[in-house]
């Protein structure tokens, strides 16, 4: 399963991959607003959204990518590794 986390800060980077790996999920993660955004998400089969650390422009960019290759869009406020364990514990089963 592939994740896309958008969102959350940047010093957890590696610690949000690593949850992903063991939930045998690959990831990317995006903490900044990048030029080509919408080239970078790709065709995920979750995206992520951590909402109190993300600009309007970048949740609008992500919900269209999902609605473009079908993907779930979960939203959190919270961008804690708690969260994040809790979300693909309910996605990936």
């Amino acid at each position: 399963m592939s994740v896309v986390i958008i969102g959350g800060h940047d010093r957890m980077v590696c610690q949000y991959k690593k949850i992903c790996r063991q939930f045998n999920c690959k990831a990317k993660v995006f903490t900044q607003m990048s030029a080509s955004l919408s080239k970078q998400i790709g065709s995920p089969d979750l995206i992520v959204l951590f909402t109190n650390t993300v600009s309007h422009k970048m949740v609008r960019c992500a919900v269209e990518e999902a609605e473009r290759c079908n993907a779930d869009v979960v939203r959190c406020h919270t961008s804690s590794k708690n969260a994040l364990e809790e979300i693909l514990g309910s996605v990936c089963g």
